[in-house]
């Protein structure tokens, strides 16, 4: 057997048939067996393997093993020369296997080999060739010393930033994503060390095979796609403590003890520093656009009364008191800053639309709560209508000026997508009639794999060949192009985003077949899952409204608590739940909770589904999977309130 491929799966299901498909295409001309060790996952992992991957050896574990536990697992239970441990967010090229194979027969020496990277735009992966992570190495990763002088021999050992890209490396440390291990050297340097859960694991083993008088190399003469740690949350705080806590498992363990207090003190440094960036990255991510507003609403206001007082009623001596400035005018704009929330103004993509609703609404609400209030506290109805027109510009033009900073569209405010199709027949047709039924596309052109005549190109749609694409791309503005996977080989597909990384544009890649595409923005985005009807349930605007209603409905059950303790079954299962959804934790409706039932957009966990409309409960496995489809697809709050009421005597369940 010449190779064995192990793949670690937990819940990136569509990420993992692509990277099957791949790998069986570059294996073809070798002696090779592939295990899938599936760590518990929930999303329909393992039976998409059994179904469409019968010759893959399957290990599904009931829980979560963690990566070093579930690697060995399989490990132990292979047979090739060699070793391949790989990422189930990948995607190898068509020879990557035979190369990398051919290399390690060719050096006896080597024990391990990691090959070139690229992100899910093309661009290079920086750990596709590391150095050991010493105390002095940590430091200058930590505090951002080897990202300002990537090239330096001193701040940039971390990455090995001084060393080409292109040329073949002898290197300290392989990455976990890709690591092809000669079995002679796993036997003798023993396998992954099961006290790292996950992360740090790489680094333990790459280390081991150096002392053991082997070579670590980093070989660029293929690539792969790595989408960089979908199935974690890279940007998030819980990583930040298990990522640097692998590393002191991985001080104590090598390093002399003054090195490794050294170390961990520099580590927990490091958490603490991280995690406030972590902090404070997600606050201003959320909350630069609100408090952008009503720092700009609150100053045009507050030019708005001086003008009132100054030049309409023409008077030196303040009007209004400062109460009206310091506590009204900020309730003003809480209110519009909320319903434009509400409204949708801060999802993506801008629309004009979205913002004025929201100033309406709100305007109208103040205006209502205005009248209500008693005469000392009624300022002015004029200043709050001059002040909701203020509101209204100074968004639109801070969105506009926004836009154009950035090059965006020629309407920034309604920036939808402009998305190039690579591909020819009815693979293309299919994609680009998901992408209209998704409405979320403004433009879609389709590039022909060969060439066309112009005739033809006008009748089928087509604007061009791929050879042509870099001109498309910036003739007709392009910021998306997708690729079909299914007549595209993941060479030519990798070859094309190298070629096409200068531009402004994302790159997704279309499964033959599937009603997912797949592609890579940042580090915290997974496959874009594409459904039928534009109001499907994962649209934050509905995500939003769902939470509200939770709320809503938790507030009125929690005031009105003693009636419901002898309505509902299980009271005390009631309880639980009511608080299980104030701190959201879970929802008051939503998929029937069936782990046969396939993925479909994330939810809370909830306490009712679509079958309790119904007064016959015991529904077949088909009928609560379309009810589930129909739930997602079909998003309405009218549909949750009628759910909620007909299951209310069952709010106890667990």
């Amino acid at each position: 057997m010449d190779l064995s491929v192990v793949i670690v799966n937990y819940n990136v299901q569509y990420f993992l048939e692509q990277c099957l498909k791949s790998v069986f295409k570059s294996g073809e001309g070798l002696r090779m067996e592939v295990f899938v060790v599936d760590n518990n996952s929930v999303d329909g992992s393992v039976e998409m393997v059994r179904k469409k991957f019968p010759q893959v050896k399957l290990i599904a574990n009931r829980e979560n093993m963690g990566f070093s536990k579930a690697n060995n697992q399989a490990i132990k239970a292979s047979e090739g020369r060699y070793v391949l441990l790989l990422n189930p967010d990948t995607v190898v090229e068509d020879d990557t296997l035979p190369k990398v194979v051919a290399f390690m027969n060719e050096h006896p020496e080597a024990g391990g080999l990691g090959v070139k990277m690229l992100d899910g735009q093309g661009r290079f992966l920086p750990e596709s060739k590391r150095g050991l992570p010493t105390p002095s190495v940590a430091f200058f990763k930590i505090f951002g010393l080897s990202a300002l002088f990537p090239k330096s021999r001193f701040f940039g050992k971390y990455h090995l930033g001084y060393l080409d890209n292109d040329q073949v490396h002898e290197i300290e440390v392989l990455s976990g994503a890709f690591m092809l291990l000669r079995r002679e050297a796993l036997e003798k340097t023993g396998y992954l060390d099961e006290d790292f859960f996950m992360y740090g694991e790489d680094i333990d083993l790459s280390y081991r095979i150096t002392r053991s008088g082997y070579k670590n190399y980093y070989y660029p003469g293929t690539r792969i796609i790595h989408y960089k740690g979908e199935s974690t949350k890279k940007s998030s705080i819980n990583y930040v403590f298990v990522f640097y806590n692998a590393m002191i498992i991985f001080a104590r363990k090598h390093f002399s003890h003054n090195n490794a207090r050294l170390f961990s003190f520099f580590i927990n440094l490091a958490v603490y520093f991280r995690a406030s960036l972590a902090i404070v990255s997600r606050f201003f991510k959320k909350g630069f656009w609100p408090l952008l507003d009503a720092a700009i609403i609150f100053a045009g206001f507050y030019y708005l009364i001086n003008y009132w007082e100054h030049q309409i009623f023409m008077v030196d001596a303040p009007i209004y008191p400062p109460e009206f400035i310091y506590i009204m005018v900020p309730g003003y704009i809480v209110f519009w800053l909320f319903s434009v929330y509400v409204s949708g103004g801060y999802d993506p993509p801008l629309k004009s639309f979205r913002i004025v609703r929201g100033i309406g609404v709100g305007t109208v609400a103040i205006l209502v709560v205005y009248a209500l209030l008693p005469s000392s506290l009624r300022f002015s109805r004029a200043l709050i209508l001059l002040g909701s027109v203020w509101a209204l510009f100074s968004m639109l033009l801070s969105r506009a000026v926004f836009a154009f900073m950035k090059n965006k569209s020629l309407d920034p405010l309604e920036q939808n997508k402009r998305v190039l199709i690579a591909g020819d027949g009815k693979e293309a047709a299919r994609i680009a009639r998901m992408l209209r039924q998704a409405g979320n596309t403004a433009f879609i052109g389709l590039v022909s794999l060969k060439k066309k005549n112009p005739a033809e190109e006008d009748n089928e749609g087509y604007i061009g060949n791929i050879e042509q694409v870099n001109e498309i791309i910036e003739v007709f503005k392009i910021n998306e192009v997708i690729f079909c996977a299914g007549e595209m080989s993941s060479q030519a597909i990798i070859d094309r985003m190298s070629e096409l990384k200068s531009h402004p544009v994302n790159f997704k890649i279309a499964p033959p077949e599937s009603l997912y595409i797949i592609g890579s923005n940042s580090i915290d985005t997974f496959g874009d899952l594409f459904t039928i009807n534009i109001n499907a349930v994962n649209k934050p605007a509905n995500r939003r409204n769902k939470r509200l209603f939770d709320l809503t409905m938790a507030l009125g059950l929690l005031l009105t608590l003693p009636i419901h303790l002898f309505l509902v079954k299980k009271p005390v299962g009631f309880i639980k739940n009511l608080v299980g959804v104030i701190f959201n934790r879970k929802s008051w409706v939503g998929y029937h909770h069936n782990p046969s039932i396939q993925k479909l957009p994330a939810l809370k966990k909830a306490v009712l589904h679509p079958a309790d409309a119904f007064k016959k409960r015991n529904f077949e496995l088909s009928t609560l999977k379309n009810l589930n489809h129909l739930y997602a697809k079909e998003f309405k709050i009218e549909n949750d309130l009628r759910i909620f009421f007909k299951g209310y005597r069952n709010l106890g369940r667990r």
